[in-house]
């Protein structure tokens, strides 16, 4: 099994380093319409240092685990205990080697879930939707508008 593939460097990892998965609970938007979906996503380590603080977030729970058991080259494998039809994040196995690399790097964050566990004590909440392909388009009304005198030498 191997963790590099062409498209990422990632020599510093192995199958066996640390790893948090979270399944999230995110909104599509399509034809005017916003549709709930359940994203399976990796959890940087400071990202998971304050969502174990209790700030509101759309993490239902999130497992500890190795990164070989969740990508085998750039193909995502579904983690056991996760639903059937939860999707993968876009570019999960990027984002996964990312976050392994952030617990590498913060080794006392690992003591959060320990390997092999699952946490679902999180402050659940989609008050605010995550909306996955929302696109932001920018006008006219949108400058700022500055005084006559901003870029004037008086």
């Amino acid at each position: 099994m191997t963790i590099a593939n062409s498209d990422t460097n990632a020599l510093d990892l192995t199958p066996d380093d640390y790893i948090v998965i979270g399944l999230a609970t995110c909104f599509v938007k399509e034809d005017g319409e916003v549709h709930q979906v359940e994203i399976i996503e990796p959890i940087p380590s400071a990202s998971l240092e304050a969502l174990v603080k209790g700030i509101p977030t759309s993490y239902k729970f999130a497992k500890a685990t190795t990164l070989g058991s969740v990508i085998d080259g750039s193909d995502p494998q579904m983690p056991s205990g996760f639903p059937e039809l939860a999707q993968f994040a876009d570019e999960f196995a990027q984002r996964a080697i990312a976050a392994a690399r952030t617990y590498k790097r913060r080794v006392q964050a690992q003591s959060l879930i320990p390997l092999g566990t699952t946490y679902s004590d999180f402050t659940y909440s989609i008050e605010r939707k995550r909306v996955l392909n929302l696109k932001r388009v920018v006008t006219k009304e949108d400058n700022i508008k500055q005084h006559s005198h901003t870029h004037k030498v008086l």
